[in-house]
């Protein structure tokens, strides 16, 4: 008997719950969570899509990975491009999906303020990407891609080879446009 009343009274309280959220507010909370994992996977896709050919110099300048003898068919301006154009089609959907939660008048106002923050969250590191790239050509670099999800960020250069003084230079800069540590920047020449 008393595991029947328990049963009626989880059963009730569940029924209570989706009654309070509302089973729409529920599905944008989802639909909210579902971007974030999607951009979560999308950044860790990007790091394991890396040709062969690339070069991975970590902060502490001891592990390169180096890979000539395999061909990249495609050449490092294309590479670039299509980088560039992948981020910002990811942004977009991320960006649309935001802002029809932020203006859905039956979304729960913590979802609303949740995807406000996210959508602000995205701008500053669209600024900051921009900032990083600025000035990582300004260095002397043709091309560099910088890529910033949470506390981690990622700078794509165009280079044979990287020295540790370009090295020190590329993690002042992110350093000082995002406030990211040199221990969360991964910096990969791309020739």
């Amino acid at each position: 008997m008393k595991t029947e009343n328990t049963e009626i009274k989880k059963e009730s309280k569940f029924k209570r719950f989706f009654k309070k959220i509302g089973t729409r507010n529920l599905i944008v909370i989802a639909a909210v969570l579902l971007i974030g994992a999607a951009v979560g996977v999308n950044y860790i896709l990007y790091q394991d899509s890396l040709t062969p050919k690339d070069k991975t110099v970590d902060n502490d300048l001891s592990n390169t990975d180096i890979n000539d003898a395999l061909k990249n068919d495609e050449s490092t301006s294309d590479y670039f491009a299509q980088t560039v154009l992948s981020r910002k089609q990811a942004r977009d959907d991320a960006l649309e999906v935001l802002q029809t939660v932020a203006q859905s008048s039956s979304a729960l106002p913590e979802a609303v303020e949740a995807a406000l923050d996210d959508i602000a969250q995205i701008a500053k590191d669209i600024e900051n990407e921009a900032n990083i790239e600025t000035l990582v050509k300004a260095k002397g670099f043709t091309e560099c891609i910088a890529v910033i999800n949470d506390n981690t960020a990622t700078v794509i250069v165009k280079s044979d080879t990287l020295l540790a003084s370009q090295t020190a230079q590329i993690n002042e800069i992110v350093y000082n446009q995002a406030g990211i540590l040199p221990s969360n920047l991964t910096i990969i020449a791309k020739n």
